[in-house]
């Protein structure tokens, strides 16, 4: 057979997505263990919430292969991961009477503009470390606020393009089936 059923999948590293979710995740791990107690259930949950995020996005790309159904499961399973995670934040703020960033506010502007300002396939941690490391609680509960948001905005793009893929493509059955019938009008030539 020539040509094979399984598409190539696992290109998991490859989508701006996945690097954001890590991101939120180092950052996320950083910020718990500097400022919610590790005992606490909060901080267990914050970053178990944080690796959803990434770990689930992994697992998609890895399953799309075989399983188009999977990987969109595993997406919007990230996607409210991260969900779950902006409201902690969310709570973190609010508990303590601090502000959270409107959407166009200077700040959150210059959150969206310092990822766009590095080369987006070298984005990672290091690009926000000195922000994450020396500014207050609420600065850096903020800034992950707003890598939350970018990463969702992405994880709701990638769901719509995987919807009108598998519309346009089908599934693995209907690929088998495709590749099973242009084999068997081969052989028959």
């Amino acid at each position: 057979m020539s040509e094979g059923f399984i598409p190539p999948h696992g290109g998991y590293r490859n989508l701006l997505s996945y690097r954001k979710a890590a991101i939120v995740f180092e950052a996320t791990v950083y910020f718990c263990n500097r400022y919610i107690d590790r005992r606490s259930r909060t901080h267990d949950q914050m970053v178990q919430a944080a690796r959803s995020g990434k770990q689930n996005i992994v697992e998609g790309s890895m399953a799309s292969g075989t399983s188009k159904e999977m990987e969109i499961k595993l997406i919007n399973v990230a996607r409210a991961s991260l969900e779950e995670l902006l409201e902690d934040y969310r709570d973190f703020l609010k508990v303590r009477g601090q502000p959270l960033w409107e959407k166009h506010s200077k700040e959150a502007m210059y959150v969206r503009k310092l990822g766009r300002t590095k080369h987006r396939s070298h984005e990672s941690y290091e690009t926000y470390r000195v922000f994450f490391e020396t500014r207050p609680p609420e600065v850096v509960a903020n800034i992950i606020i707003c890598l939350i948001h970018q990463t969702n905005y992405l994880l709701d793009r990638l769901i719509r393009q995987l919807e009108k893929a598998f519309l346009e493509e089908g599934g693995l059955r209907e690929r088998m089936t495709r590749v099973r019938l242009a084999t068997r009008k081969k052989r028959r030539f």
